[in-house]
């Protein structure tokens, strides 16, 4: 039997570009046999913000049922996949603000020698896609997490080419996600997915192995 893994992916998205991404990535590690929590982050935009943008607002009623996410998501998860969409070449907002409230379980150790991966989104090719999931992985580094990027190890990432994680060209909102930001976001999944697996299992053999020392 397939060792059991827990996967979170936990991601901001305003408008809904990453959450469609999100969601293609929670529906992808469930095939792959994981348990998923599928997790928004805080919004920490005022609601007349909010309100001023249409397709704003209706993204936020729509995905008003989606659980927000909490530090006890990360401490469920063996593996973390992040969502977040470019700010100048950085994190938005509202994914830092809920990175930075895991000061006590990372001074605990228990955000380490956890899986983690990335995905984001841009209105243009050169918005800030790399530099945004680099951002996010200088995170993991003080975690002690372990990066699990998607490289080029399929041939489809030769097409999307970008081996830091899921990236897709939104435009103004008018370029929907299609089928190469899916592969790619099925690519990046299965691939945590598996050495989320791998690296839980031999841990546990490590573990029976030293108890029987």
């Amino acid at each position: 039997m397939p060792t059991p893994v827990n996967i979170a992916v936990v991601y901001y998205s305003a408008t809904g570009t990453v959450s469609t991404i999100a969601k293609a990535v929670a529906k992808d590690a469930e095939a792959a046999g994981a348990q998923v929590r599928l997790r928004k982050v805080a919004e920490l935009a005022p609601r007349a913000a909010v309100a001023s943008n249409p397709a704003w607002a209706e993204h936020a009623e729509a995905t008003a049922d989606i659980p927000e996410a909490t530090p006890d998501d990360m401490v469920w998860a063996d593996a973390v996949i992040f969502g977040t969409p470019t700010r100048y070449g950085n994190v938005s907002a509202q994914l830092k603000q809920f990175l930075d409230t895991l000061g006590g379980l990372w001074q605990a150790g228990q955000l380490a020698d956890k899986v983690y991966s990335g995905f984001t989104a841009s209105s243009t090719a050169h918005g800030g896609q790399e530099s945004t999931l680099l951002a996010l992985y200088n995170t993991i580094h003080h975690f002690g997490g372990i990066l699990v990027p998607p490289g080029y190890t399929d041939a489809s990432k030769f097409v999307d080419g970008n081996p830091y994680g899921t990236s897709h060209v939104s435009g103004q909102g008018d370029i929907p996600v299609g089928t190469q930001t899916l592969t790619a976001a099925r690519v990046q999944t299965e691939r945590v997915v598996k050495f989320t697996r791998a690296l839980k299992a031999g841990l546990a053999s490590g573990n029976a192995g030293t108890a029987e020392n």
